[in-house]
């Protein structure tokens, strides 16, 4: 049909336009942050792509529903300011009956905003936890950069290495500064390596010798040594012990229903329900007068788009502190929306149908 297929092909054509757009400023603004990151020590410089492009996969869905709402936005305005709505409407046709075109166009969006939702979006949190697990975990060694002094995690250290080997856990020419609470001590050995002994990093001083001073006695104390070994990080632990909700898949969430876990899924589902809640206001919403050349609409809908976006965020705080059910949350805030969307749509029809009525009641 004539009307289908040219909806359709509009609709198309506009979301592909916006989702470039939306993405790249999206994608810009997320490169900045992690670079930041990895500048201020919180991320490693070469991980910096992979969470960049861990990031952009966790935020897809919600990009995915907002390209999906301004492209719909965008056409059936585009069309009430070209009067094609004026004419689709005196031919009978109402705004109900644009439902089906649009959802037969965006099926598949909405497909993988579900599949997103689900399956990556744990996945990929769980990827980026580990990283910065495994950041976090590094040994002091390896965070040193060969010919710069650098602190230790926890201040106490002060390390300086002529070289190491590419994978952080052998260095040559290894000076420690150390700073206790009535201590000072200084540390220089020729060798150095990271090993891990019953789940405790070491660092394996080689071939050295160990000044240490009490400030409160003055006494110093002079130790030459073949080998030396220092604790240089906490015991370790499985990573996995300790993933957050979010990092977690949803098999796991089902299998053990607490409130955090509820929540967590409360936030899952509310993704693809609010993409779905979404396409249906962006029809309600799109009306516009062609005599006004106005975007209040269009500015309109995009805060409802955030209001919604935060509900969900907090139905899924409601969930995890246990104050509403993970099925009261979703029904008040996505059944609210949806309530919203048809009514929005049969206000408009019925604005229409009066003055038909009137004018059929005249003749």
């Amino acid at each position: 049909m004539l009307f289908d297929s040219t909806l359709r092909r509009d609709l198309a054509r506009t979301f592909g336009a916006t989702v470039v757009v939306i993405l790249t400023i999206v994608l810009t603004m997320m490169l900045i942050r992690t670079l930041g990151m990895a500048a201020g020590g919180k991320a490693a410089p070469q991980d910096v792509v992979l969470l960049l492009g861990y990031t952009a996969l966790a935020h897809l869905p919600t990009m995915l529903a907002l390209s999906m709402f301004v492209a719909i936005m965008g056409t059936l305005g585009r069309m009430y300011r070209d009067s094609e709505m004026a004419i689709w409407f005196a031919s009978g046709v109402s705004l109900s009956r644009f439902v089906r075109p649009v959802l037969r166009t965006t099926w598949p969006v909405l497909l993988v905003v579900m599949l997103l939702s689900l399956l990556v979006w744990p996945w990929v949190n769980e990827r980026s936890a580990l990283l910065k697990d495994q950041f976090e975990r590094r040994s002091n060694l390896s965070r040193v950069t060969p010919g710069q002094f650098e602190a230790s995690a926890d201040g106490n250290r002060v390390f300086f290495i002529e070289r190491n080997s590419p994978d952080g856990t052998d260095g040559r020419n290894v000076f420690i500064y150390g700073r206790l609470k009535d201590s000072e001590s200084v540390t220089t050995s020729r060798t150095g390596r990271v090993e891990v002994e019953d789940e405790n990093r070491y660092l394996r001083l080689g071939d050295g010798q160990r000044n240490e001073i009490d400030r409160k006695s003055a006494e110093r104390t002079l130790s030459r040594f073949d080998r030396y070994d220092v604790i240089v990080g906490d015991r370790l632990a499985s990573p996995t012990d300790d993933l957050p909700p979010k990092a977690r898949s949803t098999m796991a969430l089902l299998s053990k229903p607490t409130p955090e876990h509820l929540g967590e899924l409360a936030w899952r589902l509310g993704l693809i329900l609010a993409a779905t809640n979404m396409v249906l206001l962006a029809i309600g919403l799109a009306s516009t007068n062609p005599r006004r050349a106005s975007n209040w609409n269009l500015i309109f809908a995009l805060l409802t788009f955030i209001v919604y976006y935060n509900l969900i965020s907090l139905s899924r705080a409601w969930v995890s502190n246990g104050k509403l059910g993970m099925g009261s949350a979703l029904l008040i805030t996505h059944g609210a929306a949806l309530l919203l969307a048809m009514y929005l749509m049969w206000r408009q029809d019925a604005a229409r149908r009066l003055p038909r009525r009137a004018a059929a009641a005249v003749t």
